[in-house]
């Protein structure tokens, strides 16, 4: 005969689970009780090893208090003591290491000992409004990407068929044809070469449509690679933790922690710089492409260029033989043939250097400006690295480098909102919503251990284990950001979490009512309730997906925690709170006794 499992018996290993679990995630959450310091991280591209006292006291010269400095794997981390102190001592930094190259980025450090730290355990990252820093809101103009697309399409309709006539009109393409001309042959041929391209043919007039579809999937494209460009850009400013993302169809948000002054951000992210190479043509003529330089002295050039910013891989500032500021280009294999083959065919011949940019006009249309910033005369072929000159000053020749590095833009962009936190506004956010998720905590456990007394201690006992396993689960979880409207969501938990137990108590108290002693109570009580308990938090799951999927900013922050509380209130609601139980009173058979 099988021996007869005892109710209410929790298994050994569902106990040593339970353990585990709690204190993996309560290690977890224990670096974010120490918080973070402000830092920068020193790259490591520097001729020599630098010296770390002399940084230090470089520092502290310019009022600096210096936590430490530790080399970690090939960059210097400059912890502070302060707060408000990065931009002064990335400023300090650069006159230190002034005749290096380096790459400061402002950064935070957890303030955890190293014991904890030393095991990858870091502290919950904090969101805009809880630490500060800037927001921008973009708006990115498709219509000159449509214009690009319906131009190429119309010199490639020239070049095929000789003596045809087309212009661009709102977009759409009109071509007129001769007389002799077969336009059913035309369309036929059109057809197969441009299928995203509707065509129609009448009174030898033939009119070419962008299809919604494609313009639809070339918009999606062109956000994603502004996006892209828009991550690269900040990553060469030397900013961590930023959050690029889309928004709507055509608009990106961009949040910046930790940044005082935007404006350095501000003029790189708006920008839409490119640069290209162009070859001039001998006299005027006028299919030439005519651009002023820095004189105001206009140039006939070759419309197509030989070379765009795309092949562009590399670009860093100097200085020349004659003390003038250059930026120097390294060239990807393809444009690197492309300029060896032309340059080469081309010696003793002029070619141009053109700087282009977006800007807006009075009525909020994009145009595009063009400058000769240098014309040079080739003196021998040129490979996939050469330098160019006529960039202004050392700040413009460093600027252009960044934006050619980081990438030109698809399409232009309008900054058309920005919000700034200051770090105290984000200090008094943080302060006032764990306020208020202490005093809501604070009344719900004096009401559960009032009420239910013995087994309200173990459903408060519950509520402390569930919050330490959510603040564990958002510090462990990659990518998981706390924001205001988190701890909103935090709060939530806490009255989810107590729900759970109350439907399990009162399940409880009815068995008991029914005439069941206190051990088979419990257990016809936690079986009754689970199936209500698993429906509810299953519903509001699917709520909490929804919002983070459709969502933005604040409103995933708050789906984050609400969808990681209803996970750990179920563990710890229903399977650490039985577990508990089962411990104290799982075995006790009395039926008259007051719970």
């Amino acid at each position: 005969m099988q021996p007869v499992r005892p109710v209410n018996y929790s298994s050994k290993w569902k106990q040593v689970v339970l353990l585990v679990t709690v204190l993996l995630l309560f290690f977890s959450a224990l670096p974010s009780v120490f918080g973070e310091r402000e830092a920068v991280h020193v790259s490591h591209r520097l001729p020599v090893a630098a010296d770390v006292s002399a940084m230090a006291k470089h520092l502290n010269q310019h009022g600096l208090v210096v936590h430490q400095i530790e080399q970690r794997d090939e960059r210097y981390i400059v912890s502070l003591e302060g707060s408000g102190q990065q931009e002064l001592a990335r400023n300090a930094l650069h006159k230190f290491f002034a005749d290096d190259e380096v790459t400061i980025a402002l950064a935070m450090e957890p303030a955890a000992p190293n014991w904890l730290t030393d095991r990858g355990l870091k502290p919950i990252k904090l969101g805009l409004d809880l630490r500060g820093g800037v927001q921008f809101l973009l708006d990115v103009d498709l219509a000159p990407v449509y214009e690009a697309h319906a131009q190429s399409v119309l010199d490639e309709v020239r070049r095929e068929f000789r003596g045809v006539r087309g212009r661009i009109i709102d977009g759409d393409l009109q071509f007129n044809l001769r007389e002799t001309q077969d336009a059913t042959q035309i369309k036929r041929q059109l057809d197969s070469q441009f299928p995203h391209w509707s065509t129609s043919f009448a009174d030898q007039q033939i009119r070419m449509v962008f299809s919604d579809d494609e313009k639809r999937n070339i918009r999606r494209l062109t956000v994603q690679q502004n996006l892209q460009t828009m991550r690269s850009r900040i990553e060469e400013l030397g900013i961590t933790e930023a959050v690029v993302q889309r928004q709507g169809e055509n608009r990106i948000r961009i949040e910046l922690p930790g940044i005082q002054d935007p404006a350095a951000a501000k003029d790189v992210i708006g920008a839409t710089a490119s640069l290209a190479f162009h070859a001039l043509y001998s006299q005027q003529s006028n299919r030439a492409l005519m651009v002023e330089d820095n004189t105001g002295n206009e140039m006939p050039l070759i419309k197509r260029p030989i070379l765009d910013g795309k092949h562009i891989i590399d670009a860093r500032a100097g200085v020349g033989e004659l003390g003038t500021a250059e930026v120097n280009i390294s060239l990807d294999f393809a444009g690197g043939r492309v300029m060896s083959r032309f340059s080469g065919d081309n010696i003793g011949q002029p070619m141009a250097t053109v700087f282009s940019e977006y800007s807006r006009d009075k009525s909020g249309a994009s145009q595009q400006q063009h400058t000769v910033i240098s014309v040079a005369t080739i003196q021998s072929q040129l490979g996939n690295r050469f330098r160019i000159t006529g960039v202004g000053s050392m700040q413009q020749a460093q600027e252009l480098a960044l934006l050619l590095r980081a990438g030109s833009l698809t399409a232009p962009v309008t900054i058309i909102e920005e919000r700034t936190i200051g770090p105290t506004l984000g200090a008094e956010n943080v302060k006032s919503g764990f306020a208020a998720l202490a005093l809501g905590l604070s009344f719900t456990l004096v009401f559960i251990a009032f009420w239910y007394r013995r087994l309200g201690w173990v459903a408060n006992a519950a509520l402390l284990t569930n919050l330490v396993c959510l603040f564990g689960l958002i510090a462990l979880i990659p990518g998981a950001v706390l924001t205001l409207p988190g701890i909103a969501g935090l709060v939530l938990t806490v009255g989810m979490a107590v729900d759970a137990n109350v439907l399990i108590f009162e399940r409880i108290k009815d068995k008991m009512r029914e005439g069941r002693n206190l051990s088979l109570a419990i257990e016809r009580g936690f079986n009754s309730a689970a199936s209500s308990i698993f429906d509810a938090n299953l519903t509001t799951m699917i709520v909490a997906i929804a919002l983070y999927s459709i969502g933005n900013g604040p409103i995933q922050g708050f789906a984050l925690t609400l969808g990681l509380g209803l996970l750990t209130s179920m563990f710890t609601g229903v399977f650490a709170s039985r577990i508990m139980i089962n411990l104290f009173w799982g075995k006790d058979t009395r039926k008259d006794v007051r719970i």
